[in-house]
């Protein structure tokens, strides 16, 4: 189903410079759009995609205006962005196909479980013993919340997401391991959205916390007793172990790790394939990954990284004898 220009505009604003009558077909990027499609120009750096682009429609910034108007019809918003991403929601709400039952009759819900009316489960899931499913939450297939768990209202848990396994807690015992028992649970927040297959761990003895518009991308680990603060999002196949702390409006790139009993302050943002191993109590951005090289000069790089400390201690020395003793 095509969408007009102005039911576009008067749905999400912004200024129109074309025909309001003009129907959209699809959603496309400015390389490959063509005369049915609506685009968008997120950064001026793409200004050569913009003049040669075939949409019949393209949503840029103020400062793109006249560059815009060089090439045919636009509209001005200050963030195409944001803009941009809430044009996809009306186009899947436009496009949704009608709703079938709330709880798909493959899925396995617990009597002792509580599922609000306006929740939707998928096909496969399990909801166990005294786990709460919020408002208008969407548990696509295969997702499994255990016993005791609680997620809020308006959350989106994509297939084969586990909410309440147990933690890795063991304790060493004449060269075995005995099984601590994790005693927790999960509290999952409103408006928190979980990718494909990322495993959330129940607490030992408190609960495991994700807060509200926590998004989480696919494959993370979240240990147990973690505690995430509001609006924090984290790309995939992020780490974290144990009881770490992690605040509000922080972001974690895609493969990084933070080690268990750390504590980020709100707003750190920590690039990918970084190891947290240290506390970060200051705002910022931080990174620490080896860059990548040949395989023979990552070598020899490694080898004298392994050096440092001993040049280190050596430098310090001779800077010491180096200083000329004082006279009586």
């Amino acid at each position: 189903m095509a969408l007009r220009l102005a039911a576009i505009i008067e749905a999400l604003g912004g200024e129109l410079q074309g025909d309001p009558e003009c129907s959209i077909a699809r959603l496309a990027p400015l390389q490959t759009a063509s005369a049915d499609a609506l685009s968008f120009l997120s950064h001026p750096k793409y200004r050569k995609e913009l003049a040669a682009s075939r949409a019949a429609c393209v949503i840029v910034s103020p400062a793109m205006r006249e560059e815009a108007a060089q090439r045919g019809a636009f509209i001005v918003t200050p963030d195409p962005y944001l803009y941009f991403a809430r044009l996809t929601q009306l186009w899947k709400r436009a496009h949704a196909r009608p709703a079938l039952e709330h709880v798909h009759p493959s899925a396995v819900i617990d009597p002792q479980a509580h599922i609000d009316p306006t929740a939707r489960i998928g096909a496969l899931c399990v909801v166990e013993r005294g786990a709460r499913i919020g408002a208008d939450t969407v548990l696509k297939s295969r997702v499994t919340v255990s016993e005791d768990c609680t997620i809020g209202a308006r959350c989106l848990l994509h297939p084969g997401v586990v909410i309440g396994a147990d933690g890795f807690g063991l304790a060493p015992h004449e060269g075995t391991w005995v099984k601590i028992e994790q005693l927790g649970a999960v509290r999952i927040g409103d408006d928190v959205e979980i990718g494909a297959n990322t495993c959330i761990d129940r607490g030992a003895l408190e609960d495991t916390v994700i807060e509200d518009g926590v998004k989480l991308d696919n494959l993370i680990q979240i240990g147990h007793n973690v505690h995430v603060g509001k609006h924090t999002a984290m790309a995939g196949c992020v780490g974290v172990a144990g009881s770490a702390v992690i605040g509000a409006h922080c972001t974690v790139g895609g493969g990084a790790i933070v080690l268990g009993h750390l504590k980020l302050v709100d707003h750190v943002h920590i690039s990918a394939a970084t190891v947290v191993t240290r506390s970060i109590l200051k705002p910022g951005q931080y990174t620490g990954m080896f860059p990548i090289d040949d395989n023979a000069s990552w070598e020899k790089n490694a080898a004298t990284l392994k050096q440092l400390h001993s040049l280190r201690e050596r430098l310090k020395t001779l800077e010491k004898e180096g200083v000329p003793k004082k006279t009586p």
